[in-house]
């Protein structure tokens, strides 16, 4: 580029190269089918399915019954275990019988009532015992089957106390008791498909911000045009920040039909914040992943090293970033290292925008801490690119 250029004419020029740069990106990205396909399935189809896929509530838990009493309160307690989180799929005669249906995964929970139930609940001098086994090989099921069981012994309890207060003349009113009182938030409904859409949008997001851009670097590099672009009055800078400048333009593009064709039509995942505010922060987080991706395509020969490097980012960065897995779950030392991962950061604007409503004074530590990643990150790749080309 021509240094004696008035510093006006040099910025539009700079600039001017930086857009065909931007176009030529997103001609090569529309010429390439597999990819553009790709690009289509992730930001549609996947978030459908994800929102069908994903469902942690208890259902059609199969239950077998051993009843040695036959009363009416045995027969009143297995009752309660109803559809659609419980099924009754029979009774047996023997209790052992009913472990042989556990071991061999035929039932989930199993319900042994001994004999004289009914007649130590009438007493009323000491606790009438029930045994409840339940399959836990699966821990989120075994979990809430474990749970709903509680809450329905629970109730079964409080109700035959009730009952035996009133035979004895005492009004169960009296009985001082604690109310538990809630109060939902932000998914009053608790509707998972918010959750699980929301989820998959940010994972695909991630993945079209690491794999565009590397991509794109590799194909060039491929095909020998890094060196005739580095002879061009083109910089370094520009040759990388015209393809994450493509790969945003893509991601906002894929993004807005997911959150507007998709999630809200179909599965009615409101946006309580400021829409124009969560697409730019969704910018600065594709510009922070674009870096991540740009230095693994340094690392990378050929296009099928870049999508195993992608994948082997992508686990990681999904699993530890709080998406999928509590980030209270984790050792204190895991937590302060998933700081490094700009997902960790954007799920914290995602959900504050989208189901909170939070403006930017409550998400400016998470939005300092991306711009921060983002910088280091897309340095990092020049550097690199420099390193390898300059």
């Amino acid at each position: 580029m021509n240094e004696s250029l008035h510093p006006l004419q040099f910025v539009y020029v700079w600039l001017r190269q930086l857009q065909v740069m931007t176009i030529k990106e997103l001609r090569q990205l529309s010429r390439d089918r597999a990819l553009l396909i790709y690009i289509i399935y992730i930001f549609t189809l996947d978030i459908v399915i994800a929102a069908g896929a994903i469902n942690t509530e208890l259902n059609q838990s199969k239950l077998v019954v051993h009843d040695a009493d036959h009363s009416a309160a045995s027969r009143e307690l297995i009752y309660r275990f109803q559809p659609p989180y419980f099924s009754l799929v029979g009774t047996v005669t023997d209790a052992n019988q009913g472990l042989y249906l556990l071991d061999q995964g035929d039932a989930m929970l199993f319900l042994d009532i001994p004999e004289r139930f009914a007649a130590t609940l009438g007493q009323g001098e000491r606790a009438a015992k029930v045994q409840l086994l339940i399959d836990t090989s699966k821990a989120t099921p075994g979990f809430l089957a474990s749970s709903y069981s509680a809450r329905i012994m629970a109730d079964f309890s409080r109700e035959w106390a009730s009952q035996q207060l009133l035979r004895a003349g005492l009004e169960p009113g009296s009985v001082p008791i604690i109310q538990n009182q809630r109060r939902i938030w932000y998914n009053p409904t608790l509707d998972e498909a918010w959750y699980g859409t929301l989820a998959q949008l940010l994972t695909m997001i991630t993945v079209a911000c690491l794999l565009l851009p590397a991509a794109a670097l590799v194909r060039e590099k491929e095909r020998g045009n890094i060196e005739q672009l580095l002879v061009s009055p083109l910089t370094p800078f520009q040759v990388m920040f015209s393809k994450v400048l493509a790969m945003i333009l893509v991601t906002l593009v894929g993004t807005a039909v997911s959150l507007f064709g998709v999630m809200q039509p179909f599965f009615g995942v409101p946006i309580k914040g400021s829409a124009p505010l969560f697409f730019a922060l969704t910018a600065l987080y594709a510009f922070t992943t674009a870096g991540l991706g740009l230095v693994a395509a340094t690392f990378a020969r050929n296009s099928a090293q870049v999508g195993m490097l992608v994948l082997l980012m992508v686990i990681p960065i999904n699993i530890l970033s709080g998406d999928r897995t509590p980030l209270e779950s984790m050792p204190l030392w895991l937590q302060y290292l998933t700081n490094v991962f700009p997902l960790r950061h954007f799920i914290e604007i995602t959900f504050g925008i989208l189901l909170r409503g939070a403006g930017l004074a409550a998400l400016w530590d998470s939005v300092l801490a991306m711009t921060l990643l983002g910088c280091l990150l897309f340095a990092l790749g020049l550097w690199r690119f420099r390193r390898q080309f300059g």
